[in-house]
Formats: C-alpha cells, structure tokens, sequence
C-alpha cells in the first residue's frame, strides 16, 4: 500500500466528511449500547468518534466524554449533535491524528469502535496506546469489522481484516492485568450504497484492566 503523508490522511477524511451534509445515521453503534449499558459511568474517551453519535449517547448516560477525530468538519457536527442533545458541557472535542498525536490522560472505559481506514493507520499502535489509556478498573471496548459485506462483490482496497484471537496476540496485554469479559462475532445488517441487504461480521472484544 503507498505510504500517504499524515496530513494527505487528514485530507481525505476532510473531503470525506465536506461531501456529504451527513455521513452517518446519528445512532449510536449497537454494539456499543450492547456492552456498555450495564457500565457506572465515568470519564470515557470515545476514539475515532465521526459526528459523534456514541459520544452524545454515552454523555446522555451521564459519563463525561472526550471525542476525538481527524477530521476538524465532523467534530463541528458532533458539538451541534451534542448541543442539541442538552449534553454539550459533558463532551470535550479533541483533533487527533491517531497513530501521530494520542489524547492525555487515562479514563474509565476507552471505546474504538472501527478504527479501520482506506487509508495507512498503525491500528496496533493506536490500540496500544488505547488500552494504556484505561485507568485500573477501567474498560476497553474495540469493535471491528472482521471483513466486507456480503454484498461486497469486489474488494475496493486491499485490506488485512483482523482475526478475534489475532487481535489480542497483537496487543499483547500483560497476563494477569486484564480480565477479557467479552470476545465474540456479531452479524450486524449491512445495506449497500444501491440499497442491497446484506451483513457484515463484527468482532467484539471488551476487557477490564485489573492491575496497574
């Protein structure tokens, strides 16, 4: 895959974000909801968070959140989504690069729901540093896509999907510091741009750091 500069990363999500008045529903990932609703709330760092749907959810629970992107247009429409939630002093808005710039501090649950891009993204470093963002007795929660639709007929880019044992030999966690609370494969319904139903499998990892 061609390298492609940070700021040609930062590019591409801007221009994907300008074209379209809207990118994504506005609900909050479903998976999300499924492993954090049973959660005390705390401090969260929502990773990658787009127009910032899970953000305002996880505010509107009562944690205080800090979202952050790449992209400086989707964080502009997740503070409106926020303030028309009656949750904008609950959520900070941070720009990040992830994989070059990580936000400060550490947090009660870390959520990275699709940290997968078309364009280059060190996910195990950017999830490395996720996981050392999660205070003791804190949550991490990453959910990815474990491959392309069903209706996917042709791969638009080439991509190493991750396997659900594969993920966690890469993160490499310190035994007897993390308790893995949930490791499964969900089947979500996916539709294509043309209006095809399918599904797509999503991997779902959530863990607690037990230790320091």
């Amino acid at each position: 895959m061609t390298y492609i500069h940070p700021t040609q990363a930062a590019e591409f999500w801007e221009a994907r974000y300008q074209g379209d008045d809207r990118i994504w529903s506005g609900r909050p990932n479903p998976l999300l909801v499924r492993e954090v609703s049973d959660l005390e709330p705390g401090t969260a760092l929502d990773l990658g968070c787009g127009e910032g749907a899970d953000a305002v959810w996880l505010a509107s629970r009562g944690w205080r959140v800090t979202g952050v992107d790449i992209s400086s247009t989707a964080l502009e429409r997740a503070a409106r989504h926020a303030a028309e939630a009656g949750v904008g002093d609950r959520v900070q808005w941070e720009r990040h690069e992830l994989g070059v710039t990580f936000p400060e501090g550490s947090f009660g649950l870390v959520s990275a729901q699709f940290l997968q891009s078309p364009v280059p993204l060190d996910q195990d470093q950017v999830l490395g540093r996720a996981a050392a963002a999660v205070a003791p007795g804190g949550t991490l929660l990453i959910v990815l896509h474990g491959g392309w639709p069903s209706w996917q007929e042709e791969p638009p880019f080439d991509v190493e999907f991750p396997t659900s044992a594969g993920l966690l030999v890469a993160l490499a966690l310190p035994d007897g510091s993390w308790t893995l609370e949930t490791q499964d494969t969900a089947r979500t319904p996916s539709v294509s741009p043309e209006g095809v139903q399918g599904y797509r499998d999503d991997h779902v990892w959530r863990l607690r750091r037990t230790g320091q």
